[in-house]
């Protein structure tokens, strides 16, 4: 079998060494027991990355490896800015999708009595599903504008505070947008979708911190055992996905034009520096800045949800923004090749940035701890907050796992149980959860996923995650 050729070379750590036509190994970070029951496919996926031109140190996939569209999804490869190339298969169809974790001053019993009276309220005043249309009307010159502005724009809007860019991956604001290289399909497709929370494996989660792993880092972050948090899952809607399409059609033309050989064609790419991957890279940050303002809509509407139905404001309920991440995207970073610091273009696909203490990119909030990871669970699972280490700047480009990853497709998930079985399991531990449909709460089911236990464990094991707090859920908005 063909993960028979990967070596464990350190504990949670597996490493097949080049063969020909591979310009570096390939490395998965993982337990023995994740490892065995990834898919074959996913681990072919992740061989055929580290044939890509200009691929530096290691193809490397995380803990929550699944089989994706190009790369395994948890997939993560830096390029030589000069020799290497970008590929949409490298970031994703869902551009930038992300979490954010809100921290409240809350506690179980004070929401408790009120929980199901959130869920239904944040269900009406957040559109969510497929193809859901959203609140806002924008001109095209106003979408243009949320383009380049990302959660920048959706601030100086009225959506939200000019405090929460600062827990921002970003800053909530990726410059080298250019909403010309977007095309008139994806802008039509997301215009009236913005400000929606999507379907498939995207939330809202009322939570409460059970577990503290770290108390001093946990204090810096604000979060404490007992605490009520708000998670919210989502990314860039119709309008990334377009741009995805769009630009797999135009990097397939571009690999006969360039000459570059890959043995799958879904890793369709072009030389960082060509004219077709200059115009993906402005279109994809188009569409991660569209992201980063849907997630800082939805956050001003779930704010106003709280203060709704406590009567207090989101100041006085300590509404404040901890951090949001991204999980789909190509940037631009410095990382250390071979003892030399070189700039690179990093792919993240379905993988989480996870810088330490010291990187300059982190806010002056967080610069001197680390940024905080958050690890989404699934429904019925805990999420968590983790802080990257040396040795996953060193190892993984600064990069963990952006969930527990699927073991099941949703297919498969449909076939096992009903979605009402899993809304009446979900109700009985208690939780409050409401969906926009029965089919999709049975697609997302906790079994369809890794146990997010082992999962987190290994990046421990690894030595390039650390866990700081655990949040289980209390009530759960699914599109």
């Amino acid at each position: 079998m063909i993960r028979d050729k990967f070596k464990l070379i350190k504990p949670g750590v597996y490493e097949m060494p080049k063969e020909a036509g591979m310009l570096v190994p390939a490395r998965i970070y993982a337990s023995e027991t994740l490892l065995n029951a990834v898919e074959q496919d996913a681990i072919q996926q992740l061989i055929n990355t580290a044939y890509l031109p200009g691929i530096q140190k290691y193809a490397i996939a995380l803990a929550d490896m699944h089989s994706g569209y190009g790369f395994p999804i948890g997939g993560v490869a830096a390029m030589d800015v000069n020799e290497g190339v970008v590929s949409p298969g490298g970031v994703g169809y869902d551009i930038n999708c992300g979490v954010r974790l809100v921290k409240t001053n809350l506690t179980e019993a004070e929401i408790r009595p009120k929980l199901r009276e959130l869920i239904n309220l944040l269900f009406q005043e957040i559109p969510a599903g497929v193809g859901e249309t959203g609140k806002l009307r924008l001109t095209n010159d106003e979408l243009d504008e949320l383009l380049v502005g990302g959660a920048e724009w959706a601030v100086k809007q009225g959506y939200g505070l000019k405090e929460d860019l600062e827990g921002i991956e970003e800053y909530g604001r990726m410059p080298e947008a250019n909403p010309g290289k977007v095309s008139d399909i994806a802008k039509k497709r997301g215009r009236p979708q913005t400000g929606t929370l999507g379907s498939g494996n995207h939330f809202l989660e009322i939570q409460k911190i059970t577990e503290v792993f770290d108390e001093s880092i946990a204090e810096k972050f604000g979060l404490k055992k007992g605490q009520i948090t708000v998670m919210i899952h989502c990314g860039s809607r119709g309008l990334g996905h377009q741009v995805a399409s769009d630009y797999i059609n135009v990097m397939l033309k571009a690999m006969g034009k360039y000459n570059i050989k890959v043995p799958d064609r879904q890793l369709n790419c072009a030389p960082i520096n060509s004219p077709e991957g200059q115009d993906y890279l402005h279109a994809m940050n188009a569409a991660v800045n569209y992201a980063f303002a849907n997630r800082q809509m939805i956050l001003h509407w779930t704010r106003g949800v709280f203060e709704k139905v406590f009567g207090r404001s989101a100041e006085d309920l300590g509404m404040h923004l901890l951090y949001d991440v991204c999980h789909n995207i190509a940037k631009f970073e410095e990382h250390d090749i071979d003892g030399i610091m070189k700039k690179v273009l990093v792919h993240r696909k379905g993988a989480t940035r996870a810088f330490p203490a010291g990187r300059p990119e982190l806010s002056e909030k967080f610069r001197k701890i680390g940024q905080p990871a958050i690890i989404p669970g699934s429904m019925g699972t805990a999420s968590y907050v983790m802080i990257g280490t040396q040795e996953c700047l060193t190892e993984t480009f600064g990069s963990v796992n952006h969930g527990a990853g699927r073991v099941m497709s949703r297919h498969g998930a449909l076939r096992q149980k009903k979605g009402s079985d899993v809304l009446r399991e979900l109700e009985a531990k208690g939780e409050v959860v409401k969906s926009t449909s029965l089919a999709g709460l049975a697609e997302e089911m906790p079994e369809a996923y890794k146990d997010i236990e082992e999962v987190v464990e290994a990046l421990e094991i690894s030595n390039v995650g650390k866990r700081i707090t655990k949040h289980v859920p209390l009530g759960v908005m699914k599109g």
